[in-house]
């Protein structure tokens, strides 16, 4: 951008589940203005598909194998990205899974896990990302929480628990290592239509119930993250750390009365 305000040119940005959905929105955004990425996954073919897709002239985004749950990996490919590039200027946690049921139906495996990949794992990469930020005295670190984190749905339990986990993690975080220079935020997307989702909202009852509950009468994109997280990757956000910001068409506003006027 010809802004400096704005630029995010030349950072080093980790995307932690960065193959599909919103970290994939958020991995292009990068690479379209000209910052160096890295995505992360569990796929390695899907991994390299997306790189390719993505990367933008002399932007080439770089795809690493990556299960959030493997802390020794986690380790690895952190020191590998810092080892390449000396630094990682913005790390953005989105690796994520969800199981919807009852919460009577869950069992102790599914439960841990859930848990483990949301929260565990979210805070394992911070972790190790924020050693080498606290060391170079800067860094942005950007959690994709949930709208489940304001206002939880029935039947997705520990997805919401693990979610709120994450929102207090971002301000436990962020008190600790503002006066390091790191700043520590969550996006909280509303309802977002992606590859794993499309078959729920087009269900023609969820359509119409997400619609009446959504004051700008839409879904969201994955690309509507994008803006946001380019906020808080950039100087523009200097003095902005522990907040959670609901993109969300305005869902979190207050409830729709049932009547146009």
């Amino acid at each position: 951008m010809s802004d400096p305000l704005f630029s995010v040119k030349d950072h080093v940005v980790l995307v932690s589940g960065g193959s599909r959905g919103i970290g994939r929105a958020i991995a292009a955004g990068f690479a379209q203005r000209g910052a160096r990425v890295v995505i992360t996954g569990r796929q390695q073919d899907t991994l390299n598909q997306t790189a390719r897709e993505i990367s933008q002239g002399e932007s080439t985004v770089q795809a690493l194998v990556c299960d959030v749950l493997d802390g020794n990996r986690i380790e690895e490919v952190v020191e590998e990205i810092v080892g390449q590039y000396g630094q990682i200027d913005t790390l953005v946690n989105v690796a994520g899974i969800n199981q919807r049921k009852p919460a009577i139906d869950y069992t102790e495996d599914e439960y841990d896990r859930i848990m483990g990949v949301n929260l565990k794992g979210a805070f394992v990469v911070s972790q190790r990302v924020g050693r080498h930020m606290l060391q170079r005295g800067s860094g942005s670190q950007i959690n994709i929480s949930s709208l489940n984190s304001h206002r939880t749905v029935s039947h997705l339990l520990p997805y919401a628990l693990s979610k709120i986990g994450m929102d207090q993690m971002t301000r436990a975080l962020a008190m600790e290592w503002g006066q390091a220079g790191v700043r520590v935020n969550a996006i909280g997307p509303g309802f977002v239509e992606t590859d794993l989702t499309r078959k729920v909202w087009q269900d023609k009852t969820m359509e119409d119930w997400r619609e009446a509950n959504t004051p700008q009468r839409r879904i969201g994109k994955p690309e509507d993250m994008v803006g946001t997280a380019l906020f808080l990757a950039s100087p523009a956000s200097a003095y902005l750390t522990g907040q959670v910001i609901y993109v969300d068409g305005g869902m979190t506003a207050g409830r729709m009365w049932p009547f146009s006027a």
